[in-house]
């Protein structure tokens, strides 16, 4: 099995347009299935700084604004 990812810009007459033909298209295939992703609702240079965060060892913070001060 493969797994193709595309990300399509909504928003655009072409991304409608493809995002519909593939709806039409798979809608009763059992062989192909489309998977729509929900967006995340986080910031993603925010989940990176986080995630980097808690790779580091050692960080020792009396209460949460120093928390997110040492995060940006």
């Amino acid at each position: 099995m493969t797994t193709i990812t595309l990300k399509i810009n909504e928003n655009t007459k072409k991304g409608k347009a493809f995002l519909e033909m593939a709806r039409v298209f798979f809608e009763n295939s059992k062989e192909i299935v489309l998977i729509e992703e929900g967006k995340s609702p986080y910031d993603q240079e925010f989940v990176a700084k986080i995630k980097k965060a808690s790779k580091e060892k050692g960080r020792v913070m009396e209460n949460a604004e120093d928390l997110w001060e040492s995060i940006k």
